[in-house]
């Protein structure tokens, strides 16, 4: 048994969860389930980063005040759980949870202690909707890349972190995978940003500019702490570190996975700055960098500052979370952007879950009624026949496992569909009907082998409630209430999943 500690980016809250995080959390959550189910110990991390000025700019907006925007907002990220049927252990605030400052204090003060900070002007053009300082040479044509906006002049006295001081180091341990970034393209893009040359980057901003709003450097009150440092320093700060560190000593210094699930955008605040912070602090570095890529609409970046929003909790609450959950899994590439509409939601789920799935449990489930009373046989053989299903309920849990350590979510729903596949290919195949007809003409043999037939089909949908766990937990708990029962017989058959 192992320890593994995941967790997500903690998103701004200057509008309410879209889709795009929803991708980001429920693939967190496979993860955090799926090792569950395996038997190791689990923690799952998610939150808000509360204290970004773009936060106080749309509380402005709305004629709010910043804590009332903040917590509205907030709220609505923590209520994903049950739409998505999510299990994060912990749920982090950083404007409100004490952790949170004494451990980012703590922080600073490490880095301070080990001289990489220091205090100079500033001049840059800085994107709000980043948060970050921009080069000219990364803008695409004089435009943030990210935003589509031109970043605004900012000339000040700031705080810097010695970034510069790490490259060789950042460059060598990403390079020989003590810390993963995967796919590789984003490990290769992180290297090449490494190459190009670290320069010290800003980490505070001056009180009046941040409106007030903000955790306060230590030692000088007329700065607040940049929202990039505030912001990764949740993940150890939630566990204690700069208070009384029993569960950060568990689950970051002890833990055999560190992994932080993140989107492309955010790569280099989560793989280089992150990364350098905790060597100068002197603290373990995470193990794993998961990186997703974008869910678009129209093409479009489904983004709160963009204005393409797809509403999760509207979705959920529509087609259902088994629904969402799937196209998320099922229908987003490993590499590559994925577009979005409720005609594909709609269309995978029905073609899946209703057809494929819904059916061969009903199906199997029916066939028990049907020839044995609703009771499942004792002692039945084994059918040959069954053998290629068979192998894809043995096959399964490695190919998952497998597959999710690749960060793959298509292939490890690929390795759980071939179940499916199989099962209902074997039904057409071995032809239960006809066997049941034979046995009711007087044919033991047949009745021996439909015994055979209903205990390898119940067998892989019994699997299938087990490796549908961590993708789907609530339609696995279903299967399993359909296909296992303690009394001996199996109740009524029910509709699994409806069309939508």
């Amino acid at each position: 048994m192992s320890r593994f500690y995941v967790t997500t980016a903690i998103p701004y809250v200057n509008a309410r969860p879209h889709l795009g995080f929803a991708l980001e959390i429920v693939q967190a959550d496979v993860l955090a389930r799926h090792h569950r189910l395996r038997g190791d110990r689990v923690r799952f991390l998610t939150g808000t980063d509360d204290n970004s000025l773009k936060n106080v700019l749309a509380a402005e907006a709305e004629g709010l005040s910043t804590e009332e925007l903040v917590d509205r907002n907030a709220a609505a990220f923590a209520a994903l759980r049950d739409p998505l049927a999510l299990s994060f252990s912990d749920f982090i605030r950083t404007s409100r949870d004490n952790r949170h400052r004494t451990g980012v204090e703590r922080l600073w003060r490490a880095c301070a202690d080990a001289g990489d900070l220091y205090r100079t002007h500033y001049e840059g053009l800085y994107c709000v909707g980043c948060e970050q300082f921009y080069t000219p040479a990364e803008l695409v044509d004089g435009k943030c890349p990210e935003h589509d906006v031109e970043p605004q002049l900012v000339a000040e006295e700031n705080w810097f972190f010695r970034l510069s001081r790490y490259a060789a180091q950042l460059h060598d341990l990403i390079s020989n995978g003590t810390v993963r970034i995967e796919p590789a393209a984003r490990r290769n893009e992180v290297l090449g940003f490494i190459a190009s040359g670290l320069r010290d980057f800003s980490i505070s901003r001056s009180r009046t500019r941040a409106h007030g709003w903000g955790i306060p450097v230590p030692g000088d009150p007329d700065q607040v702490i940049y929202v990039w440092w505030d912001a990764l320093g949740n993940y150890i700060t939630s566990l204690g570190y700069g208070t009384d560190g029993s569960n950060y000593r568990r689950w970051w210094v002890q833990s055999e996975r560190r992994v932080h699930v993140i989107g492309k955008g955010v790569v280099r605040f989560h793989a280089v700055y992150w990364l350098a912070m905790l060597l100068s602090a002197g603290e373990p570095l995470p193990t794993d960098i998961l990186v997703h890529d974008y869910l678009t609409t129209d093409g479009r970046k489904i983004s709160k500052s963009a204005g393409a929003v797809v509403d999760p909790i509207a979705l959920a609450d529509r087609y259902g979370s088994d629904a969402v959950r799937w196209w998320l899994l099922r229908e987003v590439p490993r590499v590559g952007d994925a577009d979005f509409t409720v005609a594909r939601l709609v269309a995978r789920a029905n073609d899946d879950l209703a057809n494929g799935l819904g059916n061969l449990v009903n199906r199997v489930t029916v066939i028990v009624h049907r020839y044995r009373d609703g009771r499942p046989p004792v002692g039945a053989g084994v059918d040959a026949g069954a053998e290629p299903l068979a192998a894809a309920c043995r096959d399964a849990p490695d190919l998952v496992h497998e597959a999710l350590t690749d960060f793959d979510f298509r292939r490890a729903t690929a390795a759980v569909w071939r179940i499916v596949e199989e099962a209902n290919r074997y039904i057409e195949q071995v032809r239960p009907w006809e066997l049941a007809r034979a046995e009711r003409g007087g044919d033991v043999v047949a009745g021996r082998r439909l015994d055979a037939v209903i205990a390898a089909l119940l067998t892989a949908c019994r699997v299938l409630a087990t490796q549908l766990t961590p993708f789907l937990p609530a339609l696995a708990a279903r299967i399993s209430g359909q296909c296992i029962s303690l009394t001996g017989q199996l109740p009524q058959p029910q509709v699994l999943f409806p069309r939508l």
